[in-house]
This record gives C-alpha cells, sequence and structure tokens, in this order.
C-alpha cells in the first residue's frame, strides 16, 4: 500500500459499467445516479435511492462527458436532464458526506486525531487507516506510516478533517477496523476522483461543505 490511498485488493467486489468510458469496475470506483419524478438526474452517494441506476466513474473527465453528451437520456432510454455543473455540485456533497462518516466513526470510538494519539494507534497496529490533511507540514506529515495492509487518505483539508472531530482543525487522524472504516473509505476514494486528478488516483488505486461544525 502506497502512500497515495491505495485499497486493499478488493476485485471480488460487485462491479457496475461507467455509461461514460464504457468500462466496468467495482461500485466504490463509481457514482451511482437516478432520474428523478421531474425527469432531473439525482447523485445517489449512499447507493439507495429507488430507480434505476446509472453508474460515472468518479473522475472530472467521465462526469464531464456523460453531461455534455447527454449520456444519462441514452442509458435511461427517455429524456431526461443533468445539471450543467454536475461535476462542481458532486465535490463538496462528496467532501461532507466523508466529513460526516468520520464524525460518525470518532462518536463510535473508532477514530482518533492529533500526531500522539495517531501514533500510539499506529505502533499498537489498532489503526486501519492514516488520514492526514493535504495543507498539512510535509515533514510532520511524513513521521507518521501507513498502517501495514491499510490505506491512506490525504485529499481532506485541516478544516474538513477539524469538522468531523469537532476542533479548528486536524492534521493527523486515524480509523480503527471495522465499523464505518470501509465506507469513509471508499467514499473518499471517489472523492480523490474529483479532488486530485483521474490519472493520479488510478495510480495510486492500483482507494465538506458544512457551515457548522460536527459536534
Amino acid at each position: 500500500m502506497t502512500r497515495g490511498g491505495a485499497h486493499k485488493d478488493r476485485s471480488d467486489g460487485p462491479e457496475r459499467k461507467c455509461i461514460a468510458t464504457g468500462e466496468a469496475q467495482p461500485k466504490y470506483g463509481l457514482i451511482r445516479f437516478v432520474a428523478g419524478p421531474d425527469g432531473q438526474i439525482v447523485p445517489d452517494l449512499a447507493g439507495k435511492l429507488p430507480g434505476r441506476g446509472f453508474y460515472v466513474a468518479s473522475d472530472r473527465a467521465a462526469l464531464e462527458k456523460a453531461v455534455k453528451k447527454n449520456l444519462f437520456s441514452r442509458a435511461a432510454k427517455q429524456p431526461v436532464k443533468a445539471p450543467d455543473d454536475l461535476v462542481d455540485m458532486l465535490e463538496p456533497m462528496l467532501a461532507r458526506r466523508v466529513v460526516e462518516l468520520i464524525s460518525l466513526a470518532r462518536k463510535s470510538g473508532n477514530a482518533v486525531a492529533g500526531y500522539e494519539k495517531v501514533k500510539d494507534w499506529l505502533q499498537k497496529e489498532e489503526a486501519e487507516v492514516l488520514i492526514q490533511s493535504s495543507d498539512g507540514s510535509s515533514r510532520g506529515k511524513s513521521k507518521l506510516s501507513t498502517p501495514h495492509y491499510g490505506s491512506y487518505i490525504g485529499w481532506l483539508t485541516s478544516d474538513e478533517l477539524g469538522m468531523a472531530f469537532g476542533r479548528e482543525t486536524v492534521i493527523h487522524a486515524a480509523l480503527g477496523a471495522g465499523g464505518l472504516t470501509k465506507r469513509v473509505v471508499e467514499d473518499a476514494q471517489r472523492l480523490k476522483g474529483l479532488r486530485v486528478g483521474t490519472s493520479d488516483a488510478k495510480t495510486a488505486a492500483g482507494a465538506a461543505g458544512k457551515d457548522k461544525r460536527a459536534s
């Protein structure tokens, strides 16, 4: 596992085909959409909305292609409309979702923040995921290593991580195994495709927009 945020090998997960690229890939690399009653395309980040779903790879190029060429209508076999600013809408939505999931993990005791606490979890092999803010000091972040066979998330800001832990800012955090950890990693990987870039995300994977802070 590299510092870039790779998943463990999860090739046995369910796959869906991206309507923009035509490629089949695990669901955690895709975003599901459904057509609403008004014919508008709605992102289904939780994957629970009723109706037939359409999947697009979680990267800007694929999403922009789906919107520009109206590929949602082709997939739905009926006229539907996607917002022109769909990609810009999705990034804060995904960031908010990741922040909220980390906050829930923290409230259940499965997440810690702060250099010393994270270092302790890593040394005791209690950490499954190392999370470090994108705007933190590279020198400081280099002192902590991704758990063996674990995952790394490094594209949330210190403000966003602060929201998850009820603080002003957070640079270092960790998640334990089980609980919401799998969902955090998968949704963070979707966010990475929009925030970091497609080519970088694929190389690494070889895996908020609230006004008030989470408490």
